[in-house]
């Protein structure tokens, strides 16, 4: 039985507690003010120098043994170096009016923060006081001390989070430190302490008390999950291996039996058919409407793909947290890849249900949401169908589908032999179009959750989204209607716009909508005899363009390019853009690629070595596998593309040698892309055609070889037609681009 006095002496001890460490700024004032530098404390205190650079900028708090010690230190150096007393405020003090009664005193407010001084050319180090979300809740879910980290060169910061549910923003990176203390990284430089000991308590704790997730982006749809990314030493501490095996990478994910997957089921948590692979789901069903799950990526699993991501894998947890922070405020939270990406932000825009009105009973149900993709998937028409499809099955085996049995609406791949004239130009110029295949989504009439109909004879209609049974090989590119005017053209110098390879066609052939309203905009009658037509239509894409065209140009404008520029200073801004914020620039190639890639999701192909032709694929079963959408909006990029060509031609005799998708070539006397669009004194350019800027649809620079080097590329390879846009931008061609 203790005595009273050591019962007085534990109880002191507990009021006592441990003495409070300094603020950061006042810790690295103190050891600047002693003149000494952070690796020489590292090296008294035995740690790293990224340590004490932790414990300086608020990322981490010292622990023992080293807490007491350094604590100590502190102390000594405050009664040597005392911190300069604060200026006395000349602001007057204003009296309160007098009151006939009393009333409660009013709470106080913290002052404003003011930002840090910072040196020339460094960005300042703000000093953020604690939202009113943030000091509700306990104590222990903010690191001790934490204040925003000052990354080496960070994108810009994405607005505060608006929902007090996710004050942390969409996402955190979790990495264990040289202390091994698990880390969040958070978006803005916030860094959380995260006690969790195991893979389940990690869910757990990312649900009750991290605070990370995301707004809906339509009030019909759901909020974000939260994101976790995890590091290396994250997975280690998680008992998740740092790599996958072959095997493990080829099933892209790990095995049933792996022992984290254990835990996560003795919890009653359940993972996605995808499993625990580099994009993971974990999840408990819903509980009356709220959801429960959180989707873990892992970069070393290859979770971020270089051809989107770069060398985003490679970045630290707090540049990592940065970079994929403003991704997930300026696009959405990553689902998955950017294809996978791109296809969810269309969803979470808009979504396939909504709540009724309440009925007699004044209870709301699930309908169908108007202008949606609905939640059904359905089989598209057969000339739209890839091969295999299940709607194809009826066909001989190795058939080979004719243009007059398959719609082929794809961006261009075509090229010529220069001209005697070209040859004596000096250059090769390419001009790419900005975000082309956003651009043309963008007031894309697409079919909405309606089946196609068939129909024999019809009348064309070039505001039904349809797929059109026509011969437009009567239609003569020397002779086009531009606005209201006929013009005579070198025909022989422009790609069809009917075909992908820009050859004429040679008779009926399937073909989107826009590609029969262009032949009918050249001024050419069009009879298809048959059509596969969508009666449910509208703009489906529009707010996914939109959304995509502002992360798109916000981004620009970090890298100092922005859409207030003369033609002159957008060439100057774009010369070598992406090296001024490497990070900024790993975001745009991400936002490019979710573009591309989502669009090309649309109609994902079977995958796997156990399909076989005229059995479905896991992707038929989703409502947004809809090669007709596809086809529409490569329609309309590669006709976007030939009317630019044929209002150059026009106006200025001017012909493309080469078309690669959206990126054209033109022979020029000069290299600037100004030496092809001919602008006049006013900043104007040919109505309709190529037009430099920042915006989608516009166009930049791409590159500009010599003319010499296209005949020496051509006679090397012995192919006069060889594609010189694909080599234009860097003029490396590599032995597998030749045969050689």
């Amino acid at each position: 039985m203790p005595t009273q006095d050591e019962l007085f002496d534990a109880v002191d001890a507990l009021l006592a507690g441990e003495p409070e460490m300094p603020p950061p700024a006042e810790r690295a004032r103190l050891r600047e003010a002693a003149g000494v530098t952070q690796a020489r404390l590292a090296q008294v205190l035995e740690t790293s120098t990224q340590t004490v650079k932790n414990w300086e900028a608020g990322r981490s708090e010292p622990r023992p043994p080293r807490r007491a010690p350094y604590q100590r230190l502190l102390e000594g150096w405050a009664q040597k170096y005392p911190a300069p007393a604060p200026e006395a405020s000349t602001t007057p003090v204003q009296q309160p009016p007098r009151l006939e009664e009393p009333c409660a005193p009013a709470p106080e407010t913290p002052p404003a923060p003011t930002p840090a001084a910072a040196a020339p050319g460094q960005p300042r180090r703000l000093e953020a006081a604690p939202s009113p979300a943030a000091t509700a809740r306990p104590t222990a879910l903010r690191r001790p001390g934490a204040k925003k980290a000052a990354a080496s060169k960070p994108v810009t910061a994405a607005p505060p989070a608006s929902d007090p549910r996710f004050v942390h923003g969409p996402l955190a990176v979790i990495d264990v430190d040289d202390e091994g203390q698990v880390l969040a990284y958070c978006v803005g430089g916030l860094v959380l302490d995260v006690p969790a000991k195991t893979l389940p308590s990690l869910v757990e704790w990312t649900l009750t008390e991290a605070q990370v997730g995301a707004q809906r982006l339509n009030g019909s749809g759901k909020d974000a999950d939260p994101l976790l990314v995890l590091t290396k030493t994250a997975l280690e501490r998680f008992g998740l291996p740092a790599e996958l095996t072959d095997q493990e990478r080829l099933a892209g994910r790990l095995p049933d039996a792996h022992k984290a997957i254990a835990q996560l089921t003795r919890e009653q948590w359940q993972l996605t058919k995808r499993g625990l692979g580099p994009w993971a789901r974990i999840y408990r069903p819903a509980q009356g409407g709220r959801r429960s799950c959180v989707q873990l990526c892992i970069p070393s699993w290859n979770a971020l793909d270089t051809r989107s991501w770069g060398h985003a894998a490679d970045l630290p947890p707090a540049e990592l947290a940065s970079v994929l922070g403003t991704y997930a405020t300026r696009v959405m939270t990553p689902r998955g890849s950017t294809a996978v990406t791109g296809l969810e932000l269309m969803t979470a825009l808009h979504p396939p249900t909504r709540a009724s009105a309440p009925d007699e009973t004044g209870k709301r149900h699930s309908e169908h949401n108007p202008g949606s993709l609905g939640k059904e998937p359905m089989d598209p028409a057969p000339c739209e169908a890839t091969d295999g499809h299940p709607v194809l099955s009826h066909l001989p085996r190795f058939h080979v589908r004719t243009p007059a049995e398959k719609l082929f609406e794809e961006a261009y791949d075509w090229a010529r032999p220069l001209t005697d004239d070209e040859c004596m130009k000096r250059h090769l110029v390419g001009i790419d179009v900005n975000m082309a295949f956003a651009a043309s989504a963008n007031g894309a009439v697409v079919g909405l959750a309606t089946p196609p109909v068939h129909v024999t004879h019809p009348v064309f209609d070039a505001k039904t989204p349809g797929s059109w049974l026509v011969d437009l090989s009567h239609v003569d590119l020397s002779r086009v209607q531009v606005g209201k005017q006929w013009h005579t053209l070198d025909g022989d110098l422009l790609p069809s716009p009917f075909t992908p390879t820009g050859k004429r066609p040679e008779g009926p052939a399937w073909y989107a909508t826009p590609t029969v309203a262009y032949a009918a905009e050249l001024g050419y009658d069009v009879a298809p005899t048959e059509a596969f037509i969508r009666t449910e239509s509208g703009r489906y894409l529009d707010g996914w363009y939109k959304r995509l065209r502002d992360a798109y140009v916000s981004t620009m404008a970090d890298l100092g390019v922005t859409e207030n520029l003369t033609p002159p200073q957008l060439l100057a801004a774009m010369d070598g853009y992406k090296r001024r914020d490497p990070q900024a620039a790993i975001v745009l190639d991400a936002i490019k690629s979710t573009v591309k890639n989502g669009i090309g999701k649309f109609q994902e192909k079977a995958r796997g070595g156990g399909w076989r032709p005229g059995q479905p694929w896991p992707a038929l079963t989703r409502p947004t596998w809809r090669p007709d959408i596809r086809a529409a909006v490569i329609s309309r990029a590669r006709i976007g593309m030939h009317r630019k060509m044929v209002a150059l031609a026009a106006a200025a005799g001017r012909y493309p040698v080469a078309v690669l998708s959206d990126c054209a070539v033109y022979a020029a006397d000069g290299p600037s892309p100004l030496d092809v669009l001919p602008y006049d004194d006013a900043g104007k350019t040919v109505p309709g055609s190529f037009r430099l800027g920042v915006s989608p649809g516009m166009v930049k620079h791409e590159g500009t070889q010599t003319t010499l080097w296209a005949e020496e590329l051509r006679e090397r390879v012995q192919a006069p037609e060889l594609n010189l846009a694909r080599y234009i931008k860097t003029g490396d061609v590599t032995t597998a681009d030749t045969g050689e």
